[in-house]
C-alpha cells in the first residue's frame, strides 16, 4: 500500500488492518542480508522479528553451570541474528533464572523483548515481581495470563501495570488448541495486545476464528509448539526435501515447517525452543527470504499430511 506523506502511522495501521494485512516490514537495504524480517505489533507499530526464543524444556537446566553457559551461547547467538522477543513463565521450573544469567553474561544485549507470565490462583503481582528478578530486568515488555488461569484477576493487574508505565503489552496464553472459545470470548471483550497460541501445520484450528480475529481486533499473535515440541520434525526429518523447497528458501525440513507458520499474515511471532546454537541459526534463517504465498502454504500443508 502507497503511504503519503501525510498519513499518520496509526492511520496507516488501521488501514492495513482493515484489509486484514499484517504487512513483512523491510530493513534498510545497509542491514538486508543480516537482520530478519519483521511484522509490526498491530497495537504500536512496533516492528517484531518474526521468529523469537522458547524456553519451555529446553531451559530448565537448574543450576548446571556448563548448562546455563550453553544456554546463554543460544542466547548469543539468538541476538547476533536479529532476534528479540524471548519468552518464559513460572510454570516451566529454572529458565527464568537461566535467562537471567545469559542476559548478564552477554552484557544486557540491547534488543531484548522480554516475555514472561503470570501463573498462579493466588499473588499475581508477588509472582510477577520474583519472575523480574530472576530475569533481571527493570520491567517486563509483555507479560500474559498463562494459560487463562484466572484471567479476570491478573488481567486487571496487567492493565493497571501498563497504565503505571511499569509494563508496555498485556496478553493471554493457551496451548495444544484448548480453550479456544474462552480466549476468543477474552479477545472480543478486553483491550489485550498480544494472544499466544498453538498453531502449526498439521494443527491449524487457529486458522478458523482465532488468527482472522486477531487480524480484525488489531492483536498480536505468538505461535507456541511451532514443532509439536519436535514431534513434527522428527515424523518429516530424514526425507527428501519437496522440489519447492527451495522457491521459499529453505534449506531443512524444520524451516519449511516454522515458513508455514510464520508466513501466515497474522502470525507476528513464532517462538521456537532450542538448546542449540546451529539450530537458533537455522530457525532465525526462516524470517528471510521469500514467504510461500497462500497457494504454495495450502500446498506445503497438504503435502507434509501426504507424508
Amino acid at each position: 500500500m502507497p503511504c503519503s506523506p501525510t498519513l499518520s502511522r496509526r492511520a496507516l495501521l488501521g488501514a492495513l488492518a482493515a484489509s486484514g494485512a499484517a504487512p513483512l516490514l523491510p530493513v534498510p537495504a545497509a542491514t538486508a542480508q543480516a537482520a530478519p524480517l519483521t511484522r509490526p505489533i498491530p497495537s504500536t507499530g512496533e516492528a517484531m522479528p518474526l521468529v523469537g526464543l522458547g524456553s519451555w524444556i529446553t531451559f530448565n537446566v537448574g543450576d548446571d553451570p556448563q548448562a546455563r553457559d550453553d544456554c546463554a551461547e543460544v542466547m548469543r547467538a539468538f541476538f547476533a541474528a536479529g532476534g528479540r522477543l524471548i519468552d518464559s513463565s513460572p510454570m516451566y521450573g529454572s529458565p527464568q533464572a537461566v535467562i537471567g544469567h545469559g542476559l548478564v553474561r552477554l552484557g544486557w544485549p540491547s534488543g531484548l523483548f522480554a516475555a514472561d507470565k503470570v501463573w498462579t490462583s493466588g499473588d499475581g503481582p508477588g509472582q510477577i515481581e520474583q519472575s523480574r528478578r530472576l530475569w533481571g530486568v527493570p520491567r517486563f515488555d509483555l507479560l500474559q495470563v498463562h494459560n487463562l488461569l484466572a484471567w479476570e484477576t491478573h488481567l486487571d493487574t496487567l492493565f493497571a501495570m501498563k497504565a503505571e508505565g511499569r509494563l508496555r503489552y498485556v496478553g493471554i496464553t493457551t496451548s495444544e488448541g484448548r480453550r479456544h472459545g474462552e480466549i476468543e470470548q477474552v479477545m472480543r471483550s478486553r483491550p489485550i495486545d498480544f494472544v499466544q497460541i498453538t498453531y502449526n501445520v498439521l494443527d491449524r484450528e487457529a486458522e478458523d476464528r482465532i488468527l482472522p480475529l486477531a487480524q480484525e481486533r488489531g492483536i498480536a499473535v505468538i505461535v507456541n509448539r511451532p514443532f509439536r515440541q519436535g514431534g513434527l520434525i522428527d515424523d518429516v526429518d530424514g526425507g527428501a526435501l519437496p522440489g519447492w523447497a527451495g522457491e521459499i528458501g529453505c534449506a531443512s525440513w524444520a524451516q519449511i515447517l516454522l515458513k508455514f507458520v510464520v508466513s501466515h499474515p497474522a502470525v507476528t511471532c513464532a517462538i521456537p525452543a532450542t538448546t542449540r546454537v546451529d539450530h537458533v541459526r537455522e530457525n532465525l534463517g526462516v524470517a528471510r527470504g521469500p514467504m510461500p504465498d497462500a497457494a504454495m502454504r495450502r500446498r506445503m500443508a497438504a503435502d507434509v499430511e501426504a507424508l
